[in-house]
């Protein structure tokens, strides 16, 4: 009987002991529930507003000959199709005397480059706020995880005390054998129970997004509200036609299950965790989340690169 009034005593020390503690820090409570990442309005467009597809329009044969598929492809994605058109048919037909020439060639030229000049911002302002809630998550799983390392060192050090503490009681001060025994046995049992503890030690935290990029990429909505048309159409294009099969939204998603970060069959709560709104997330899941941001921010910066192209194939023209 005393033996197993001891062996309660110490299990409830434990249990306290290893309680999970309670968030006092005022700056993670406030990243747990809001975000500070995105500072503009959401996104409003119809999808008659999206840029009509490259392959279902009628290019002009002056603008293949001197810019690519991905020149013109990005091109239509910020809106310039038109312009560049005009500026490439007037400088294939220079008129150096003629002031109203030189006048619609200036014309163009500040309308191009003001045009990809605002993409190159409105693309930089997105892939900030990709990183910024990346940053986000990281933190938190972070913090998790350093709760986790100080239980884990606490209860490390109560069972090397335990065991110590044991060893000493049955070695040395108590010369009694079945007390003894009681003791070794109490003290095997609760150094066992702090080893289950550490084994089983997890941390979870309820973790709020309201504003979720990565739903949209996971369900392929027709328009986004939280990325701008030119963003969203370069993210969706696909055309069999060049050999684009799937698009870059579909290569992130199945980079995710390819990689075993998330599934197609996964449970609806899981999907919900997500894709959602929050939940009560685990240190593992919001470093995946932070991993799925990671990828979506540099795939999005991938358009600088087609963006720097096409702003250098115009100034051949």
């Amino acid at each position: 009987m005393q033996l197993f009034r001891s062996y309660v005593l110490l299990t409830l020390s434990i249990g306290l002991f290893s309680s999970c503690a309670s968030v006092k820090n005022l700056e993670i409570k406030d990243l747990l529930k809001h975000s500070n990442c995105n500072q503009q309005n959401i996104y409003t467009y119809s999808v008659d507003s999206l840029p009509i597809p490259l392959h279902e329009q009628s290019l002009s044969p002056l603008l293949k000959d001197k810019l690519s598929f991905t020149n013109l492809n990005m091109a239509n994605a910020i809106g310039i199709l038109q312009s560049i058109t005009q500026f490439a048919e007037l400088r294939a037909n220079p008129k150096p005397d003629d002031l109203n020439y030189r006048l619609k060639i200036l014309e163009l030229k500040q309308e191009i480059d003001h045009r990809i000049n605002m993409s190159s911002l409105e693309i930089s302002a997105i892939s900030s706020e990709m990183d910024c809630e990346e940053e986000r998550t990281s933190q938190i799983a972070n913090y998790l995880n350093g709760r986790m390392r100080e239980k884990e060192s606490r209860l490390t050090v109560s069972a090397i005390v335990v065991g110590a503490l044991g060893a000493i009681l049955t070695e040395g001060v108590i010369k009694n054998e079945k007390a003894s025994s009681a003791v070794g046995i109490t003290t095997g049992l609760a150094e066992a129970t702090f080893g289950v503890l550490m084994l089983l030690n997890d941390e979870s935290i309820e973790f709020h997004h309201k504003r979720n990029a990565l739903k949209d990429i996971w369900y392929g909505a027709d328009v986004s509200q939280n990325f701008p048309a030119a963003v969203w159409y370069f993210l969706n294009y696909k055309s069999s036609e060049n050999n684009i099969h799937s698009s870059l939204r579909e290569q992130i998603v199945e980079k995710w299950t390819g990689f075993g970060q998330i599934h197609k069959k996964s449970t609806k709560d899981l999907l919900d965790l997500y894709f959602g709104e929050g939940g009560r997330y685990n240190s593992e899941q919001l470093d995946n989340r932070a991993d799925m941001y990671d990828q979506l921010e540099s795939t999005i910066n991938l358009m600088k690169q087609d963006l720097k192209a096409l702003s250098s194939a115009l100034e051949k023209i």
